[in-house]
């Protein structure tokens, strides 16, 4: 851009020369070059602090956008849980409507820029309880959490979507069911969540198969919100217990 804008001034100062209405040396050369690259600079720097002034706006919008996007399917699955069991069990019918309407106010409620990590963390409880419900002894949950990490900023519903992509494809088309495991912790400066599911053995059949869609939006909302302090990754492992799947984010440490 500086460069530009040096050839700029030259290119105008030239036909000047040429016509002899302006003196010719070196040094008034390099002062019109000079002229021109900081003519550059300041339009630079506004077109900078314009973008930057911009951009908060800008990236509330996308948040806004994405969190829209998310399809709560487990609201529906919550619902007919709760349905089942209103006959042959009230008191746990009753328990599931109540974390089924703590799921729909965070679900429908307005968008924020973030909420703590200890909230976050307490709606995967509430999801994951009515999914024991559903499942009964197929689904195990275990729970390790270091409070240290309950204040890390997070947007709204992004653990959930990890949570429910473990039971959806690792629980629910095995036959014996499964594990979900979920780890916070601080590590090296940084707030590490984790979410581990096994996945089903070799006589289960494929679960439906993901489009990571849930898992887009995930990374995408956490760059928005941290940018480059914060990612999500995914892997497979094979173990003697069999295959699990884990999926990870990082975050700026509270």
């Amino acid at each position: 851009v500086l460069g530009l804008g040096a050839a700029a001034a030259l290119l105008a100062w030239a036909p000047l020369a040429w016509a002899g209405l302006a003196a010719e040396s070196r040094l008034r050369m390099a002062a019109v070059a000079l002229a021109g690259v900081a003519c550059a600079a300041l339009l630079w720097a506004w077109l900078d602090l314009r973008s930057r002034m911009w951009h908060p706006a800008n990236a509330a919008a996308r948040l806004a956008e994405l969190q829209s996007r998310i399809r709560p399917h487990f609201l529906f699955n919550a619902l007919n849980t709760a349905l089942a069991l209103v006959r042959v069990d009230p008191e746990r019918a009753e328990n599931v409507l109540e974390d089924l309407a703590q799921l729909f106010r965070v679900a429908l409620a307005e968008v924020g820029a973030s909420v703590s990590l200890e909230e976050e963390i307490d709606l995967a409880r509430r999801y994951l309880a009515i999914e024991e419900v559903r499942f009964g002894p197929r689904l195990k949950v275990r729970w390790d959490i270091d409070p240290q990490v309950f204040a890390a900023r997070v947007p709204p519903l992004v653990l959930q979507p990890l949570v429910e992509n473990a039971v959806r494809h690792g629980i629910e088309p095995a036959a014996r069911g499964g594990r979900v495991v979920v780890r916070a912790m601080l590590q090296r400066g940084q707030a590490v969540v984790e979410v581990t599911n096994t996945l089903g053995g070799p006589d289960d059949g494929p679960g439906s198969p993901g489009h990571g869609m849930a898992l887009h939006n995930v990374r995408e909302r956490l760059r928005l919100l941290h940018d480059v302090a914060a990612q999500c990754d995914v892997w497979r492992e094979t173990t003697p217990e069999g295959e699990l799947f884990h999926a990870r984010v990082v975050l700026p440490a509270p």
